[in-house]
C-alpha cells in the first residue's frame, strides 16, 4: 500500500505516539535521535571525566587523612602527649630513631656516677646494744661492746617557725645645734610587715622552673614552711624579683647574639597570652639560654652572628650576617614517616646515611681526634646518590591531582610530601651535614626543643596567661633559672644575688 502503520514512544522529539510517517519524516526522526543520543553521550563524558577527578581528588585527600592519622611522636614534631590512648606499645613508641648501638646499656665508662653515701659526721647518732646472750642468756652492757657496724638515715628536719627580722630607725638629737636625724631603712625595706628576699627566691623558682600555680604555691609555703601567704601576694613577689633580673637578661642577650656566642640555637612556640595566640622564641648555647615573648612568630632578633641552627623555618633564612645549620632530628622523623607510611624506597638508606655521619663525625671530633676529608666526601657522594634517586623515584609517578571542589589549582603542581623533603635536603644539602664539617656544630637542635619544653609544660598547666605582663615575667625568670643551671649555679641563690654579681660570673664560652 505504500505506507506503514507505526507505534512511537518517541513523544521527546515532538512525534505523535501513533502516526503514518514517510520515509523522509521517518530519516528526520532518526537525525533527530542520533543527534540527541550525541549529545547525551557528550554529557556523560563530560560527567565520567568530572567523576574520575574527584574520585582521584578524594582518594589524594584520603591518602592525606590517613598519614595524618598515621602520624605521632616518632614520625612527626608532634608531642608524645598527643599520641593519646591509641599510642604504640612502649618497645616501638620508646625505640631511638638513632638505632641500635655496640655499647651496653647503662653508665658508660668514665660516666660519673652519684651514690648515697654516709657522712662522717651525723648529726644524731642513736646506739643499739644486744640484751641477753643468745648462748648463755648472760645479760649485756654497753661496758662489753666491742665493735659496731653503722646505717644512717637521711631525713629533714621539721621546718623551724618563720624568722622575723626588725628593722627599727632611730632618732638622735644633736647635743650641739639641738636638730633631731632619724636613720634610714635599708633599701627594699619599705612596709612595716613585708616577705623578704628568699621567700620571693623560693617562689619564683617553684612557679617558674616547676610550673606551680599561685594558689598551690600558697598551699605549700602553708603546709611545709608555715608561712601564709595569699596568691596576689605571691604575684607581687615574682614579678618584683623579675624586675631586679631583668639586666641579667639583656646581658645574656647581647651575650648570645655577639661575635663571641659562635653557634646559638633558635626555636619558637606558640603560647596563649589574653586569648590570643603570642610566640615564645628561644635563643640558646649550651652555656646560655633567653626567651622573649611576641605577638608575631616572625618578630626575630636582629644582630645575630655566628651560626644559627633551627628546624627549617624559612624567615630564619632572611637573617643577615648568619650561616645556618638544620636540625636533623626533624628529618628523621620526617623519613620515618615516609619509611612506615608511604613505604619510599629512598627513605631508609637516607636515613642510614645521615645516622653513618653522625657516627662518623662524633669519632672525629671527641677526644681530639682528626677530620677525615676522604670520609666525609664519601658520605656526601653517598648523600648525593641518594636525593638523585629519591628525585628520580618521585618524578616517574603520576602527577598529583590539581581538582579542588571542581576548581584549577593555581602555581607550581602540587607534590607529594616525600618528593618535597628530597628537594630540600637537595637544596640544603651544606646546611644539613654541617654537623659533618663543623665540630661545633651538633646534629640536632634540641638544645632549643629541651629549653621550650618547660613552657608548653606551663601552657598545660595553666591553660594560658591572663596577661601579656605574666607571660614577660615568665620568659624573664626562665632566662635566669635555665641559664643558672647550665652555668651550675645554685638556683636559689642565683635568684638572690644582685644582677652585678650576676653579670660578672656570666660563663660565655
Amino acid at each position: 500500500m505504500g505506507m506503514t502503520f507505526k507505534f512511537s514512544n518517541s513523544a521527546l522529539f515532538g512525534t505523535p505516539p501513533f502516526g503514518f510517517l514517510t520515509l523522509e519524516e521517518r530519516l528526520v526522526e532518526a537525525d533527530t535521535r542520533a543527534a540527541y543520543f550525541q549529545t547525551a553521550c557528550e554529557e556523560l563524558l563530560l560527567v565520567n571525566k568530572h567523576l574520575e577527578e574527584c574520585q582521584k581528588h578524594m582518594e589524594e585527600r584520603v591518602a592525606a587523612l590517613e598519614r595524618r592519622l598515621g602520624l605521632n611522636s616518632r614520625t612527626s614534631g608532634k608531642p608524645p602527649s598527643s599520641d593519646g590512648l591509641g599510642k604504640p606499645n612502649a618497645e616501638t613508641r620508646t625505640k631511638s630513631q638513632r638505632g641500635p648501638s655496640d655499647r651496653k646499656s647503662g653508665g658508660q665508662p668514665g660516666h660519673k656516677g652519684k651514690t648515697l653515701r654516709q657522712t662522717p659526721t651525723p648529726d644524731t647518732v642513736i646506739n643499739h646494744f644486744p640484751v641477753v646472750c643468745p648462748g648463755c642468756g648472760a645479760p649485756l652492757t654497753a661496758e662489753t661492746a666491742e665493735a659496731s657496724t653503722a646505717r644512717q638515715v637521711i631525713d629533714l628536719p621539721p621546718p623551724p617557725p618563720p624568722q622575723v627580722t626588725e628593722h627599727r630607725a632611730h632618732q638622735c638629737r644633736c647635743g650641739r645645734c639641738d636638730r633631731i636625724t632619724r636613720a634610714d631603712f635599708p633599701d627594699g625595706i619599705n612596709a612595716p610587715v613585708q616577705y623578704g628576699a628568699r621567700i620571693a627566691g623560693i617562689a619564683s623558682y617553684l612557679q617558674t622552673l616547676h610550673c606551680i600555680p599561685e594558689y598551690r604555691l600558697g598551699e605549700i609555703f602553708s603546709d611545709l614552711l608555715g608561712v601564709t601567704i595569699a596568691p596576689a601576694t605571691l604575684t607581687s613577689l615574682i614579678w618584683r624579683t623579675s624586675d631586679r633580673l631583668k639586666p641579667v637578661t639583656l646581658a645574656i642577650k647581647e651575650a648570645l647574639i655577639g661575635p663571641q656566642s659562635g653557634v646559638v640555637h633558635l626555636d619558637e612556640t606558640g603560647q596563649r597570652v589574653v586569648g590570643k595566640l603570642h610566640w615564645t622564641h628561644v635563643i640558646c648555647s649550651p652555656l646560655l639560654s633567653h626567651f622573649r615573648v611576641s605577638r608575631k612568630r616572625g618578630e626575630l632578633l636582629c644582630g645575630v652572628s655566628g651560626i644559627v641552627i633551627h628546624d627549617h623555618w624559612k624567615p630564619y633564612f632572611k637573617m643577615e650576617g648568619v650561616e645556618h645549620a638544620l636540625c636533623n632530628a626533624h628529618h628523621l622523623r620526617e623519613l620515618q614517616a615516609l619509611i612506615e607510611i608511604e613505604q619510599e624506597p629512598w627513605a631508609r638508606p637516607m636515613k642510614e646515611i645521615l645516622l653513618k655521619a653522625k657516627t662518623l663525625a662524633e669519632n672525629m671530633y671527641s677526644e681530639g681526634g682528626q677530620k677525615d676529608e676522604a670520609t666525609i666526601q664519601a658520605v656526601f657522594v653517598q648523600y648525593d646518590a641518594n636525593i638523585a634517586e629519591a628525585i628520580a623515584y618521585h618524578e616517574a609517578l603520576p602527577a598529583l591531582s590539581s581538582a579542588q571542589t571542581g576548581k584549577k589549582r593555581r602555581g607550581r603542581p602540587k607534590r607529594r610530601t616525600g618528593h618535597n623533603l628530597a628537594l630540600r635536603l637537595q637544596n640544603f644539602k651544606t646546611e644539613v651535614l654541617r654537623f659533618l664539617v663543623d665540630p661545633n656544630v651538633p646534629f640536632t637542635n634540641n638544645e632549643a626543643e629541651r629549653d621550650l619544653r618547660m613552657g608548653k609544660v606551663r601552657q598545660k598547666v595553666s591553660g594560658c596567661f591572663r596577661t601579656l605582663r605574666g607571660a614577660e615575667v615568665f620568659c624573664i625568670l626562665r632566662t635566669v633559672v635555665n641559664t643558672a643551671r647550665k652555668q651550675g649555679w645554685s638556683i636559689i641563690d642565683t635568684l638572690l644575688k644582685p644582677p652585678d654579681q650576676l653579670i660578672a660570673a656570666l660563663r660565655i664560652a
